[in-house]
């Protein structure tokens, strides 16, 4: 191979590894739990603070995460970048941990409290990685608990006093929490296979498809109702919030529909494309509350932008993650 072939593949493994199609949603939370809290769009450098550093978190704990699993992924997914030998497993250490640095010392420009948090959320990912991922519920929680983290670093980023800030602040946590628990489940449907090969006992695992698909469709049935109740009855969202929540309601339905329609003919191709809607629905989720609060040639600049980046990351980057793609 030519060096600039050499320098392509490991560009793509790295690309491959930080998994673009996931990282926003974290961000954009971070950004809406700082424009809940103040009541309009932060400063701009705020708000790319409040943006990039749980991005730069994630992507630490994702390197962190297929390091951990490399062993697991030789078993279904060779063709991974660590297990490929695309990348150097002391080489996602060093570029993970120079993401965690990085996120770290920005975090420094916000409050107090953000620095404390990273440690909480750096806490929550070793459980994630080390303990809870391989043990069903425990894990699906473990991940909510993370991007309900990423919400409140976007609430303490705005230095308001945490005894000022009105229910509906914290209350919306919630609807994070249970939102990403969903998403890390039906995420765990993809990987049915190569799970029960590793000896991970993910509710998929455990109890099937079927199973896994009613107990996704009940927590949906609980954070996308609360997602409206809290904004009808504090009044803290315009109009704006209601069009795309309807949006997101409607991905949700063709995406239900998909699923239930292929379990008679169930593969980890069909489970990851139930996955892609999730991915794009909880864009559209997010960007919905920061359309509730900013202005409106804002909010679409947001939501096209993670859009964009999240579509098409998924499109260029994600089968190719998933499994072994002829030439890549």
């Amino acid at each position: 191979m030519t060096s600039s072939s050499l320098l392509k593949t490991k560009l793509f493994a790295h690309l491959e590894t930080m998994r673009l199609y996931t990282v926003i949603w974290c961000g954009l939370v971070s950004l809406v739990g700082t424009c809940v809290a103040l009541g309009n769009f932060p400063s701009i450098s705020i708000a790319l603070l409040v943006l990039f550093i749980p991005i730069m978190g994630w992507i630490a704990g994702l390197y962190l995460s297929d390091y951990l699993d490399r062993k697991l992924d030789s078993i279904q997914k060779p063709h991974r970048p660590i297990p490929s030998g695309r990348i150097k497993p002391k080489e996602a250490i060093i570029v993970g941990a120079c993401f965690a640095f990085a996120g770290f010392f920005l975090t420094f420009l916000l409050s107090f409290y953000n620095v404390v948090l990273v440690f909480v959320v750096a806490l929550l990912v070793f459980l994630y990685t080390n303990v809870s991922k391989s043990h069903g519920l425990s894990g699906n929680v473990n991940r909510g608990l993370v991007t309900m983290a990423a919400y409140f670093f976007g609430i303490f980023a705005t230095g308001a006093s945490l005894s000022s800030l009105p229910p509906y602040v914290w209350l919306l946590s919630v609807v994070f929490l249970l939102h990403d628990t969903n998403s890390n489940l039906v995420g765990a449907i993809r990987d049915i296979e190569g799970d029960k090969k590793g000896g991970y006992q993910t509710i998929p695992v455990k109890y099937g498809v079927k199973i896994s698909i009613y107990f996704s469709l009940l927590l949906t049935a609980i954070w996308l109702p609360l997602s409206l109740i809290l904004p009808l009855y504090y009044h803290f969202l315009a109009i704006q919030f209601y069009l795309i929540i309807i949006i997101d309601a409607a991905i949700l339905l063709v995406m239900y529909l998909y699923l239930f329609r292929s379990l008679s003919s169930y593969s980890r191709e069909k489970g990851l494309r139930f996955h892609e809607f999730f991915v794009i629905e909880r864009i559209t989720l997010a960007s919905a509350f920061i359309f509730g609060i900013a202005s409106i040639p804002i909010a679409i600049l947001v939501y096209l932008v993670a859009l964009v980046i999240t579509s098409g990351s998924q499109y260029l980057l994600r089968k190719r993650y998933e499994f072994q793609v002829k030439g890549a």
